[in-house]
């Protein structure tokens, strides 16, 4: 596996396209580089980065605020111990994150289509995927802050919803957590929303004109303690085991285990099955995982779906995901997934 020579060991430091990691010998980097990559990573860093020096030119105000105050902005945090230090967010996470805004606000992606433009392997053709909705999928190293990642994409998409009259974005958001351990991580971060607060995500009131913090209105919603559900502004975290309830069919003679049947006939208490069908989550994860321009299975922990008014955009660190039209859903349990869509990939 191939690392530039040139890689700098600053985990802020601006990676240009060049140097990036790549899985191959070094020797191959000029005429294999992007064969390599995941079909959208290559072309998607190049122009992001061209974005980038260009002062983030075609996006909406809203974005360009933001996007100025979590990445040219000093920012002091509190330590432990009581004292103040520099906050910055990694380069993994800054150009993730503008990666997003890019397609969606600078370039308008709305469809599989738009996203083809960035194939650069050939290898990639709509009749791929069935769908008609956009998905962003952001591929990220363990320990790369994936979290922060979804919070910045969440305040971006609350208030791009908030700001722009035209934005089909939304202001409802559903985190699911892969396993219990990593959904404790997650209610630690969100619990109280203080990962919105500790960290830089809203702007000042009055930055470029606006009253983010009193704007941000928003509630937490976790597993079963669901509180009162507003129209807008509510976050609801839970686990991938809450998708399969209700998924479980009862034992029948058409089963290829028939144990339970037999359990059941003669009175014992069933074990605990498994659907003898994936729900669509789980085909999601399988199409996804096999897809070349997806993301591999397990090497992320959290997903966000975000509602639109109109029509759903899904922004997705990992590549289980659900998505619902209203809110209230959520009072009972998860809706029905969507399949997997078109996404672009970033390391």
């Amino acid at each position: 596996m191939a690392l530039h020579p040139d890689f700098p060991r600053s985990p802020y430091a601006i990676l240009p396209p060049d140097l990036r990691w790549f899985p191959a010998a070094e020797e191959l980097r000029s005429t294999a580089h992007d064969k390599l990559l995941p079909p959208l990573v290559a072309k998607v860093r190049e122009e992001v980065e061209a974005w980038r020096a260009a002062d983030y030119a075609g996006a909406s105000a809203t974005s360009r605020a933001l996007l100025a105050w979590w990445f040219k902005t000093d920012h002091m945090s509190e330590q432990a111990d009581g004292t103040r230090s520099q906050f910055r967010y990694y380069f993994a996470q800054r150009e993730a994150v503008e990666s997003v805004i890019w397609l969606f606000d600078a370039r308008g992606a709305r469809d599989k289509f738009d996203l083809m433009r960035f194939d650069a392997s050939g290898a990639v053709s709509p009749n791929m995927f069935d769908e008609d909705w956009p998905r962003f999928v952001v591929k990220m190293a363990t320990g790369a802050g994936k979290t922060k990642v979804l919070s910045l994409l969440m305040a971006w998409s609350y208030f791009h919803k908030l700001y722009e009259s035209q934005s089909t974005l939304a202001r409802n958001f559903l985190l699911i957590a892969p396993n219990i351990i990593v959904l404790d991580r997650l209610r630690a971060d969100f619990d109280g929303l203080r990962i919105f607060f500790n960290d830089p995500v809203l702007p000042d009131n009055g930055h470029a004109g606006r009253n983010w913090q009193d704007d941000f209105q928003i509630a937490l919603h976790i597993q079963d303690d669901v509180r009162i559900v507003r129209p807008t502004g509510n976050i609801f975290l839970t686990n991938i085991h809450r998708v399969y309830l209700g998924d479980v069919p009862d034992p029948s003679l058409e089963d290829d285990d028939l144990r339970d049947y037999s359990s059941r006939r003669s009175g014992k208490s069933p074990s605990v099955r498994r659907p003898t069908a994936r729900p669509t989550s789980a085909r999601s994860c399988a199409r996804s995982t096999s897809s070349p321009s997806s993301t591999t299975r397990r090497t992320t922990s959290t997903i966000a779906a975000l509602p639109g008014s109109s029509a759903s955009r899904t922004f997705t660190i990992g590549c289980c995901k659900k998505t619902c039209d209203s809110p209230s859903r959520w009072t009972s349990r998860p809706p029905h997934a969507m399949t997997a869509e078109q996404s672009s990939c970033r390391r």
